[in-house]
């Protein structure tokens, strides 16, 4: 596999169009007006910072969409996360749209995709490869860095993938993420074990930041095909205060 590009973060403040499997274009949704899917919720400014560099924003994708079909790097994930029809997920940091539009399918019509990304020339792409293939279950949102803006208690899953790393407030983002989860819902995410600043972020690192606001690890898998590893975790339903979360060292 060739080293990674790094991707971005993604978030939602604001949904673009929408997409169910099968049905004929919507044309209407790709004019529609930007619109909120939820109140904000808390500011970044009431977190901590984190103790560890933040990389940067390169590329919308981690590595080429066949590299990743060779090592089945999705159908690993969506089997440890239990992902089946008529779930509601979050794509966060969806970028190119890989993830996304393999959990269309994976959720079928009677589920539903929330696509996010902070990025307007990412989610511009996405959308219209959202529309060209006819999938009527995802919604393509921006974000912000902090407030993913996902309606309360709506996702049943939720997923990083190679952009954890990426995150500059990720305190607010978990606090934020947590409060759009349902009961018993899981948070996966996929990333390499190495620095921060090298578009990775180590495990013990990793379940620190959770556990620093309140998530609880599930599992932890390390995937074929040197994609990195899959964390999961689930997600509080009351998080701690704000003031209460205490950032982890790291090495610089």
């Amino acid at each position: 596999m060739t080293d990674f590009a790094g991707r971005k973060l993604g978030l939602v403040c604001v949904l673009l169009g929408v997409g169910v499997l099968g049905a004929g274009p919507r044309m209407a949704l790709a004019v529609e007006p930007v619109i909120a899917l939820a109140p904000p919720g808390a500011p970044a400014e009431a977190f901590p910072a984190p103790d560890r560099p933040v990389a940067s924003i390169i590329s919308p994708i981690w590595a080429s969409e066949d590299e990743r079909r060779s090592a089945d790097e999705t159908g690993q994930v969506f089997s440890l996360l239990g992902i089946k029809p008529g779930m509601r997920v979050a794509d966060v940091g969806a970028g190119s749209g890989y993830y996304t539009m393999l959990l269309a399918r994976a959720v079928g019509p009677h589920g539903e995709v929330f696509a996010q990304d902070i990025t307007p020339a990412y989610l511009a792409a996405l959308k219209k490869r959202v529309l060209n293939a006819k999938l009527t279950n995802v919604r393509v949102g921006l974000g912000e860095e902090h407030d993913p803006r996902l309606p309360a208690r709506t996702l049943d899953a939720a997923v990083l993938i190679h952009m954890y790393h990426e995150i500059a407030q990720p305190f607010a983002l978990l606090f934020n993420l947590a409060a759009s989860m349902k009961p018993e819902s899981l948070v996966g995410i996929v990333d390499l074990d190495r620095p921060t600043d090298e578009h990775g972020t180590p495990p013990d690192l990793l379940r620190c930041e959770l556990a620093a606001v309140g998530y609880r690890e599930a599992g932890f898998h390390k995937l074929r095909g040197g994609v990195g590893y899959l964390a999961i975790f689930k997600p509080p339903m009351q998080p701690p205060a704000p003031s209460a979360i205490t950032p982890c060292r790291s090495a610089k």
